[in-house]
């Protein structure tokens, strides 16, 4: 059973950065495909980005160009750099891992961290 703990969340102005990180026990981060997903209030929660253990990686294209991710398998930790932020990625960023595929961890993957809350405002 891997358990993802979320850090790094915040209040942060229009245009900052944070790094989201997700610490990962029971469990290499290298043998998963990881990502990052968020659920503004009122929204369902949406797909962000992903890694895979090959080293590419997905993005969906409302945060491409302006999110990183990435692993540290020294640390067993996937990061999430966000930058450029706008007050419209507010919400709550969840961390989740699946051994499957690609599609599966974006469907329904097989564990979730609890999520840290990122808050864009002015």
């Amino acid at each position: 059973q891997v358990q993802l703990v979320e850090s790094g969340g915040g209040l942060v102005q229009p245009g900052g950065s944070l790094r989201l990180s997700c610490v990962a026990s029971g469990g290499t981060v290298s043998r998963y495909r990881m990502g990052w997903f968020r659920q503004a209030p009122g929204k369902e929660r949406e797909f962000v980005a992903a890694s895979l253990s090959g080293g590419s990686t997905v993005y969906a294209d409302s945060v491409k160009g302006r999110f990183t991710i990435s692993r540290d398998t020294a640390r067993n930790t996937v990061y999430l750099q966000l930058t450029s932020l706008k007050p419209e990625d507010t919400a709550v960023y969840y961390c989740a891992a699946d051994r499957t595929s690609i599609s599966q961890l974006r469907k329904d993957p097989d564990f979730w961290g609890q999520g840290t809350q990122v808050t864009v405002s002015s």
